[in-house]
């Protein structure tokens, strides 16, 4: 079987070209996954950054610890809680105490990510002085980097101030340094302290403060981004393992698509074996001995590339802000074993139902020579697509009647349309065939005989053209569904925006800053309007006695948060809403009118509350509202405005804007605020979606000029028979061509339908979760995608039927070799 097997790949080599390409990528994009996810699993702690130089620091209270059955159970809280004034006295008779306080900085012409501290801190970095002096007054700063210079100006949200010195870049932070009197006044609260004191004695001192002393590598918990690292790896393992499954997926399906076509391509030569003695087992083992040596030399070369491609990842990532500075690639061996058997097992997984059609050759099939394909849809076939369509109405209509927010979640949007793509491959010779009479309808009746040619041609050869057509059908589908399933979720979180939105004016704070009350003052006292301030915070729920779920919320006073928003209630009032009660919405365990339910507010401090209304759950985005006594150590970041009846919206916007003027806040108006806070799918997500259908691009490519080109060369007697029928060498190219055209249509026309289906049962979920939005299709990039199978296919298929016509018709007609 061995020495049969090899002289039939040395034979037909160009046949196995295309599963060898499509298993070396897969196998190497495997081996780049895996050595990319090792390398995250063992991620090094970071140094203390901001703190590195002092020798203690006290620090309130960030964390919530509740006590389970099974275990602790540990959250950040939304405010920190600050460190007590006695406890900072104390402190002082230790040592020297520099409060730290940290805000956010607007620039106009400054980095986008500044934050304020006191000068005192910068010690603590350690920055150092490269340029000018340190501030000495109200109006002065030190800035680090060289975005500006000493003694140049800046308006920032809370003043105009002037440089007076520079740091040099520490690679953590964009700092601006003020006084130390001025950044009290800036940000009154303090969460930390840097001590020079000895720790065992501060330790003594602070025991029973309810506040925490790090010294050494744990100074790092009071830098900003704590998580970062960790949240950028979590990243960068969904990212790998959806590409990892996708490429998996796309393997076994462009393997399988090969090898059944290879298979009825040989079928008059198994006919052959058959007759001279060999057995079904025997022909199968063939089948199978040919994948087994594509697959073994496929995911050799797949883990060489492997290797040459994961650092070269690695450092794109880097250069990216995809990936902390540290993350290399390391030296592991499982990824290259993984990859390598995982390869040889695509490889034999591809090749079964080939194998076993093979197997079913009879020896009468040597003496066929119809063009037109039979049989091609067995009950096998037929049984599998019908199961696997069955599988994916049964799972949506479980998921819409149970959970319809679980078709919302990447992981469903993901791998709900690759059980639609595998189900239509199955069912291709049925749906393949009306496809190409509805497409060709109005061709075949144009005058001549092109199109009637064209549409017959693809028809006969149902197998030819369900190869052809699947890896388009693959790309569309996973164009549509992917991008548009994230586009549409986008559009409904928009339309939630517009919709519990009813104030004509939204102003917001800068970045991590607040209104303070003289502003707030100022805003009311603006006459003809309602002004609803809100913050935001977070409450703790326990749910199964087990699980500490956070939930994002605001706290508003409740008549004006009544007159400014249109909350989406199931039931209950907002006007009930009072400092013993919450607003909850239908995700939590307990979302009943007039139940109480225990949490813990946005600073740790436990209450039970009662449930005063309860939300719809929508798209996740509606958290929890509280009042601003359930919301401590929160501050005003939003402020909407609802004008009276007939006032001139221009007098009222020039006023409110003079009432802010220096607090650094931004008005808007409701169609402005719903377009500046239009979501949009974070840079991680769309590398990975962008990654899933560049590996499917790719894929598609292999397959369609591997298949253009067998499908070619195994009809240059047909196309010898047209140049005798009279036909001209362009007139015949030009046929090839229209026929490439027309069944790449018809696998674009399946792989819409497809991601329709799947889009379908997405916006039916979103209109159970009370969001009524529309169905976003990624027109560009499936049209992109369509005219790039469109210009391979055609260039794969005339190019080799050029060159056969250049032979002389009679000969090809004949079948000389």
């Amino acid at each position: 079987m061995l020495s049969v097997a090899l002289r039939t790949l040395h034979t037909r080599c160009a046949t196995f070209v295309g599963a060898f390409v499509a298993l070396s990528l897969g196998v190497a994009l495997l081996t780049v996954m895996g050595l990319a996810l090792d390398s995250s699993s063992d991620a090094p702690g970071r140094r203390p950054e901001r703190f590195a130089a002092a020798p203690v620091v006290v620090k309130g209270t960030d964390t919530l610890r509740v006590s389970t059955p099974i275990g602790e159970r540990i959250q950040r809280l939304a405010h920190p809680r600050a460190v007590p004034i006695e406890t900072v006295l104390k402190l002082k008779e230790l040592g020297t105490v520099v409060q730290d306080r940290t805000f956010s900085v607007s620039a106009a012409d400054g980095p986008g990510n500044l934050v304020g501290h006191p000068w005192s801190v910068a010690a603590f970095a350690p920055y150092e002085i490269t340029a000018g002096r340190a501030p000495k007054t109200a109006d002065e700063v030190v800035v680090s980097g060289d975005w500006s210079k000493p003694g140049e100006r800046f308006r920032t949200g809370r003043g105009t101030v002037r440089v007076v010195g520079t740091v040099a870049d520490r690679g953590f932070e964009n700092a601006v340094f003020y006084t130390d009197s001025q950044a009290a006044r800036l940000s009154p609260i303090s969460v930390q302290s840097a001590v020079d004191a000895d720790a065992a004695a501060v330790r003594k001192a602070v025991r029973g403060e309810g506040v925490e002393v790090l010294t050494g590598d744990a100074r790092r918990r009071a830098d900003p981004d704590l998580d970062r690292d960790r949240e950028a790896i979590t990243a960068m393992t969904a990212l790998f393992g959806t590409a990892g499954g996708v490429s998996a997926f796309v393997s076994v399906f462009v393997v399988a698509s090969t090898f059944a076509f290879t298979v009825a391509q040989r079928r008059r030569e198994f006919g052959l074996l058959r007759t001279a003695g060999a057995t079904p087992g025997q022909i199968r083992r063939i089948v199978f001995t040919e994948a087994l040596v594509v697959g073994v030399i496929a995911s050799i070369a797949g883990c060489l590339l492997g290797s040459y491609a994961a650092p070269r990842l690695a450092s794109w990532l880097v250069d990216g802000g995809l990936a902390p500075s540290w993350y290399t690639i390391g030296n592991s061996t499982w990824p290259y074993h993984l990859a390598f058997w995982i390869g040889l097992l695509v490889a034999l997984c591809g090749v079964v139902a080939a194998s076993w059609r093979a197997g079913r050759t009879s020896p009468t099939e040597a003496l066929h020579d119809a063009s037109v394909d039979s049989g091609v849809m067995t009950w096998g076939r037929l049984l599998s697509g019908a199961a696997l369509l069955l599988t994916a109405a049964v799972t949506l209509g479980m998921a819409l009647s149970g959970d319809p927010s679980e078709l919302l979640h990447r992981k469903s949007y993901v791998s709900r349309p690759m059980l639609l793509i595998t189900a239509f491959a199955f069912l291709a010779p049925i749906v393949v065939r009306p496809s190409i009479r509805l497409v060709a309808w109005l061709p075949a009746r144009l005058p001549g005989a092109g199109g009637m040619l064209v549409c017959e041609n693809a028809a006969a050869g149902v197998r030819r053209t369900a190869a052809i057509a699947a890896p388009v059908l693959v790309t569309v589908a996973l164009s549509g569904s992917l991008l548009g399933a994230t586009a549409t979720l986008n559009r409904a979180k928009a339309t939630e925006t517009r919709t519990q939105t009813t104030a004509a004016f939204v102003i917001t704070a800068a970045s991590g800053a607040g209104f303070d009350e003289v502003t707030l003052t100022r805003l009311r006292a603006v006459p003809g309007v309602t002004v609803s301030p809100t913050s935001s915070t977070a409450v703790h729920v326990m749910e199964d006695g087990v699980a500490l779920v956070r939930s994002e919320a605001r706290s508003a006073e409740p008549g004006l948060l009544a007159a400014t928003t249109r909350l989406p209630l199931a039931s209950g009032k907002v006007s009930d809403l009072d400092d013993d009660s919450i607003i909850v919405n239908e995700e939590w365990q307990r979302h009943t009118v007039g139940q109480r339910v225990q949490v813990w507010l946005g600073d740790g401090t436990r209450k039970t509350l009662r449930i005063a209304a309860v939300m719809t759950t929508g798209t996740g985005n509606n958290g929890a509202y509280v009042t601003p006594r359930n919301a401590p150590g929160s501050s005003v970041d939003r402020v909407d405005v609802t004008p009276a009846t007939g006032a001139d919206a221009g007098s009222v916007a020039a006023e409110l804007r003079a009432a802010m003027r220096d607090s650094g806040g931004r008005l808007l108006t409701k169609a402005e605020w719903v377009r500046a806070t239009y979501p949009e799918t974070d840079p991680t997500t769309r590398l990975g979606l962008m990654l899933v259908l560049g590996i499917a691009l790719v894929y598609t490519g292999i397959s369609l000029a591997n298949t253009m080109v067998m499908a070619t060369s195994d009809r240059v007697r047909d196309l010898a028979v047209l140049r005798l029928a009279g036909a001209t060498r362009w007139q015949a190219l030009r046929l090839v061509g229209a026929e490439a055209l027309m069944v790449v249509v018809v696998g674009a026309l399946l792989g819409l339908l497809v991601a329709c289906l799947d889009l379908a049962g997405m916006w039916g979920a979103l209109g159970l979760l009370s969001v009524w939005t529309s169905i976003e299709l990624p027109w560009a990039v499936i049209g992109a995608a369509v005219a790039a199978c469109a210009l391979l296919a055609m260039v794969a298929s005339v190019v080799p039927a050029w060159f056969a016509l250049r032979r002389r018709a009679v000969e090809s007609a004949a079948g000389r070799e």
